[in-house]
């Protein structure tokens, strides 16, 4: 590519936090990332069936030990996962001011929470009348309950967005942070991705897996970044510099053609060339201050802060990888 780099600025990734099987927070996140630990375990009997011997579940993510029992009492599970994770970014000294009618909320989801939605049918075809279901679980059942629950928790008076796209629902959800802030809609979005593990969504998953995903191990989490235009942020303080999105699907001849052609368009839309982009310097030791405040460094890590000081991110699109589960990354 002959195109060179421009003076465009994208919005800048200022923060992030995530609950996922390694813990709860960043903290936890990184460090078991960087210790290469397996998450999976073998399910436990006693509760309703499900296919799966193992599972990568965030056990340490006890919903009314975590956030309390007011307003956690009909919670179900990606909720508790969401505003968990939201909480992280929110308060304390680092999001004192993430607040107000200028903090918006963009979240990539499949589909909420299948098993409210099971739980609720069922409900209805079981009980002597179908209206006779607990009303205190049916907003569970929408899929923008999760994302509406941060708000109300946390006071996000922005504008407020679920996005389901199958497994490029985070992707998508970054694009569309993108623009909130490119359009001034917002001067902070909170954009991230959350997916629960449960009986309804384990059987859903068996059914409809393919011959070549017969090893998935399905897991849940939920991951948030904090988005911020450029020119808001101090030069030094930011992660990374979201460029371009782009998104694609694979044909029959497999995934190389449309992954190669994700890259040529962000790297136009970015006003980069393949020369300005580059894989991270080495890992730092776990432990070290080097990426104490930022994702891990590694393969199939995006070109971002991984030394202390921000870089821009060429391209939001991951190197070439195997085909994903139809799960999120345990």
């Amino acid at each position: 590519m002959s195109t060179t780099a421009t003076a465009t600025r994208g919005p800048v990734i200022a923060g992030w936090s995530a609950v996922s099987p390694y813990g709860i927070g960043r903290d936890a996140f990184v460090e078991g990332a960087r210790s290469g630990r397996s998450t999976a375990t073998a399910s436990e009997p006693g509760g309703e069936p499900v296919p799966d011997e193992r599972v990568c579940l965030a056990r340490d993510l006890v919903i009314k030990e975590v956030l309390g029992r007011k307003g956690t009492r009909s919670m179900d599970r990606v909720t508790g996962l969401a505003v968990a994770t939201v909480r992280e970014l929110v308060t304390g000294e680092e999001g004192a001011a993430e607040s107000g009618a200028d903090v918006a909320l963009v979240l990539g989801t499949t589909t909420g929470s299948a098993q409210s939605m099971m739980d609720i049918t069922r409900d209805t075809l079981i009980h002597e009348k179908p209206f006779y279901i607990d009303p205190s679980h049916i907003p569970n059942a929408i899929m923008n309950c999760p994302a509406g629950q941060c708000a109300i928790w946390y006071g996000l008076k922005g504008p407020n967005t679920t996005v389901a796209a199958g497994r490029s629902s985070g992707l998508i959800a970054l694009n569309y942070a993108r623009r909130l802030l490119a359009s001034g809609r917002a001067m902070t979005v909170l954009c991230g991705a959350v997916e629960e593990y449960s009986p309804a969504r384990a059987w859903l998953e068996w059914h409809t897996r393919g011959e070549d995903e017969t090893g998935v191990v399905l897991g849940e989490g939920c991951a948030v970044l904090r988005l911020r235009p450029a020119e808001a942020v101090a030069d030094g303080e930011g992660l990374a510099e979201v460029l371009a999105v782009e998104a694609g699907v694979a044909g029959p001849d497999g995934a190389g053609p449309a992954l190669e052609s994700a890259v040529r368009r962000a790297l136009r839309r970015a006003g980069a060339s393949r020369g300005t982009s580059g894989p991270c310097p080495p890992r730092a030791r776990p432990g070290s201050s080097a990426n104490r405040n930022g994702p891990p460094c590694g393969p199939g890590s995006p070109d971002t802060r991984c030394a202390g000081s921000r870089s821009r991110t060429r391209s939001a699109t991951p190197p070439p990888r195997p085909p994903p589960s139809r799960s999120s990354p345990c």
